[in-house]
Formats: structure tokens, C-alpha cells, sequence
């Protein structure tokens, strides 16, 4: 009829699968979806806790909000990517009065660098339009995290360029890759082409992959003593963040990744001891008040029946 989707009635002809084997092979890879698609919130709220969990299994996790937030290709800077892997990452963030911990989960079929993948990512590449005059070559390339901050807390909604910044409104980045499971490198990012480490600059990092699934989290204190390159975090505001992510197995380094807009990180501050304290009194003292109002009522009834 047209439609450039393929047809299975020759399947269905040659009795190779009959109606109801195609609608439970259906049934089954709608069981693997979850019922409803994750919710987007715009804001990770990193709650306030005594200790910082530097393991991505750590059991203090589970106690943690996790808030998802999709990626999609990058497909404005050449070379553009039109098929990523990546199309999502799964964000819990905590921190202490001097650290914060962000934990960075996604789904990916394999851990790279792969060689035994590198067939596939050549039909990949020929199967994709490319901006190269020539066909790029397969290699091992890692799978990458990066996780971008302004290089301050800006103070109304204007925001650097979500795409690593520019020359002008430069962006501050935490970059992980799978070469180097245990670091991590902070630098700051002057458009897409150009990025430039700090030196000194401490960053922790450990990571998992299992079963499909990359769990990583980064650790950094709160304070900053460059504060011209490193974004120093402060509890009760609005942090602009953003994330992207490469799979090496998918044909995917530089500037062929998966994006996301900016989204924002809030510190939880610890609540006050007058938030809980002040009902309380307030509601002893209006006791109080009521008591009193009604001893002074039956002292004066009491003095008129004796007169």
C-alpha cells in the first residue's frame, strides 16, 4: 500500500508464526515497558543527610528521590548524531554541609570499549547520513557521562548556552568515562569543541556496570576555591544542570551523543528547630490564654453568687 514499513503476511503464509504467536511476542515486549512513561520534574532536590554515599549500591540510595530525564540526539553541531542510545538518565542527588554526591544511572547493552561490537557499529555508520566527506572508521571508543553546571549560579532564568557553553558564557562540567571507571575530570567547556580540565580540581568518582546498566556517582565538596572556573554549591538555590552521554558500542564520541536541556538541582537546607518549636508554643499559649479566660469567667460568676 505505500508504506515503507515492512509486512510479516509472508510469516503468516508460511505458517512460520501463526496469529497468536505474533500477539504474545507483542505482549511480551510490552510487559518489558513500564505501565506509564516516567514523569519529567524539572528540579532534583538533594536532600540534607549526615554521611555522603560514594558507592553507586549503597543501601543509603534507596531512600533517595531518583527523577528521570530524557536525551535525545545531538543534531545541531557537526557531526550530528541522529541515533543515540541513551535515550534517558535516572538522577538521585544527597549532600552533607560540605559534600555533594550525584548518582547517574542508564541503560546500555554493553560496556565499552567493546571490540566485539565494532561490526555492528560499522552498520551502523553506513546504515546513518553523515556530515563526514569521507565514512568514519569503527573503533573502541568508551561510554562517557558528563554532568554541566553554569560556572555560577546565575541570578535570574538567563542561562549559558545548554549546548557546553561558549566562548562568552562559558560552562562548568564534570566529564566520566569507562576508560577510567574510578575518575573523573572537572574542566570548563567553551562551546562544543573546546574543553579545558582543571588542574587540582578534586572529584571522586566510582562506578558499576551490571546487567545492562551503567550506576555512577561523583562526589565533590560544596566549596570552591576557584570560584572563576568551579561552581561553588549553595543549599537553597536553584542550580542550573544538564547531562549527556555517549555509547562507544553505538558509534558514538565527540560530538555524536545524547543531550539534554537545562534542567535545575536544589540542596535541601536543614530544617530550622523554631519550625517545629514555634507551633507548639504558639498552641501552649493559646491553652494557656483559653485557661485563663475561663478561671477569670468562673471567679466572677463565683464572687456574684456570694454577693
Amino acid at each position: 500500500d505505500g508504506t515503507p514499513m515492512p509486512s510479516f503476511s509472508d510469516l503468516l503464509e508460511q505458517k512460520f508464526l501463526t496469529d497468536e504467536q505474533l500477539w504474545r511476542v507483542a505482549q511480551y515486549v510490552r510487559s518489558l515497558s513500564p505501565q506509564d512513561a516516567p514523569a519529567v520534574r524539572d528540579v532534583i532536590h538533594a536532600p540534607l543527610t549526615k554521611t555522603l554515599p560514594h558507592a553507586p549500591d549503597d543501601s543509603a540510595w534507596t531512600a533517595v528521590d531518583v527523577y528521570w530525564f530524557p536525551l535525545v540526539g545531538q543534531i545541531i553541531h557537526k557531526e550530528r548524531w541522529f541515533a543515540p542510545a541513551v535515550t534517558g538518565v535516572w538522577v538521585k542527588a544527597v549532600h552533607t554541609a560540605d559534600s555533594i554526591a550525584l548518582r547517574v544511572v542508564w541503560d546500555d547493552r554493553s560496556e565499552s570499549p567493546d571490540t566485539s561490537w565494532r561490526t555492528f557499529v560499522g552498520r551502523v555508520f553506513s546504515a546513518l547520513e553523515s556530515d563526514d566527506s569521507t565514512r568514519e572508521q569503527p573503533a573502541p571508543w568508551p561510554d562517557q557521562l558528563t554532568v554541566q553546571f553554569p560556572v555560577s549560579i546565575p541570578s535570574g532564568m538567563e542561562r549559558p548556552y545548554f549546548l557546553m557553553g561558549s566562548s562568552s558564557a562559558p560552562v562548568y562540567q564534570w566529564r566520566w568515562s569507562s576508560a577510567a571507571r574510578t575518575a573523573a575530570v572537572p574542566g570548563v567547556a567553551r562551546g562544543i569543541d573546546r574543553f579545558d580540565p582543571l588542574s587540582g580540581a578534586a572529584l571522586g568518582a566510582q562506578a558499576v556496570y551490571d546487567h545492562g546498566q551503567w550506576r555512577v556517582v561523583l562526589t565533590r565538596a560544596l566549596a570552591s576555591t576557584d570560584t572563576a572556573s568551579q561552581l561553588p554549591f549553595r543549599t537553597g538555590r536553584a542550580i542550573p544542570v544538564a547531562f549527556f552521554a555517549s555509547d562507544g558500542s553505538n558509534g558514538e564520541h565527540g560530538t555524536r551523543m545524547a543531550v539534554s536541556t537545562w534542567y535545575f538541582l536544589a540542596l535541601d537546607e536543614p530544617v530550622p528547630a523554631r519550625v517545629f518549636i514555634s507551633p507548639v508554643l504558639a498552641m501552649m499559649l493559646t491553652l494557656g490564654l483559653g485557661m485563663l479566660v475561663v478561671w477569670r469567667a468562673q471567679q466572677k460568676t463565683s464572687y456574684r453568687r456570694q454577693q
